[in-house]
């Protein structure tokens, strides 16, 4: 499917976008307009750009319908501040409502139930159900363009940041499942960042990867392992030699039962070698993968 923007509807382009730049962080912002009447609007338009300074940039983007402006927009041209509030989801339904295009100088804390807390910094208050709260002034705004959809960056740095100690964990990082993040998908889909979603990822190897195109060929051309599986295995330092058959029960068991057929040990090893992978234990996925029905002779075609 071939899409040029221009050719296609404004609004069914955003959908697409929405739905293939995903999930993305939500910013809840709070603003006052000039008669100090609090505002709170979320965006996905958003994220951290720098920490020295430390800086954030969201996109109050014109309505596609109308090409009207955000109060959140109008209200930063103003003062010139904003706090921006991360969503948890614990609080989700209350920020959707808060979403709601209330008429201009309707208090939205109220509206969505929200409590407003008192900024150090800043004129315009922060959200206290929010697991973290970020004062910033803002910096620039960015019009990227005149018609409906188009975005307004508005570029600000945090000045004060403000965190619920309760989503720390013992090593005083903030722990994802403790802070039970929410984001946004398209259309009316969302993604919680907690639980079995949350996975992690061994950093590239300061030392080099040795690469994909290094593995030895068997594995690089694997019917059953995936990138992802590849991608573990390329980040090794080196091809690891197999000299001993494994203590490991199930690799020997392998090796037994498919001793006279060399094919089907290779694929029964491939397929041990992927749950060892899915678990991170690439060391014992090496050696399974360089094992064969003679007992450590290695892989290699």
């Amino acid at each position: 499917m071939r899409i040029v923007p221009g050719e296609i509807k404004t609004s069914q382009l955003h959908a697409y976008l929405l739905g293939a730049v995903a999930p993305r962080p939500i910013c809840f912002a709070s603003t006052v307009d000039a008669d100090g009447t609090p505002n709170l609007a979320p965006f996905s338009f958003f994220n951290v750009f720098g920490a020295n300074p430390p800086i954030l940039v969201f996109s109050p983007a014109r309505r596609v319908r109308d090409n009207t402006t955000k109060h959140t927009l109008e209200n930063i041209r103003r003062t010139k501040e904003v706090v921006i509030n991360v969503v948890s989801y614990d609080m989700v339904q209350q920020m959707s409502l808060a979403s709601c295009e209330y008429p201009a100088g309707t208090n939205e804390f109220i509206k969505a139930g929200f409590t407003p807390v008192e900024s150090s910094l800043v004129k315009p208050f922060r959200v206290q159900e929010s697991p973290a709260q970020l004062e910033c002034r803002v910096l620039e705004i960015i019009e990227t363009g005149p018609e409906g959809g188009a975005g307004n960056l508005i570029i600000c740095e945090v000045v004060c940041m403000h965190l619920n100690e309760g989503v720390l964990n013992e090593a005083g990082q903030i722990d994802p499942h403790k802070i039970d993040l929410v984001a946004r998908m398209g259309g009316d889909f969302y993604c919680r960042a907690s639980g079995p979603a949350v996975f992690t990822v061994p950093k590239p190897n300061t030392t080099l990867g040795i690469g994909i195109d290094a593995l030895p060929e068997p594995v690089r051309n694997s019917r059953v392992l995936t990138g992802n599986h590849l991608g573990l295995l390329g980040n090794s330092s080196a091809v690891p030699v197999v000299e001993n058959i494994s203590n490991d029960e199930r690799l020997k068991e392998l090796l037994r039962e498919y001793d006279t057929a060399p094919e089907a040990l290779r694929v029964a090893l491939h397929q041990y070698a992927a749950e060892l992978l899915d678990r991170e234990e690439v060391a014992l996925a090496w050696e399974v993968l360089l094992s064969d029905s003679n007992g450590g002779k290695e892989l290699r075609g």
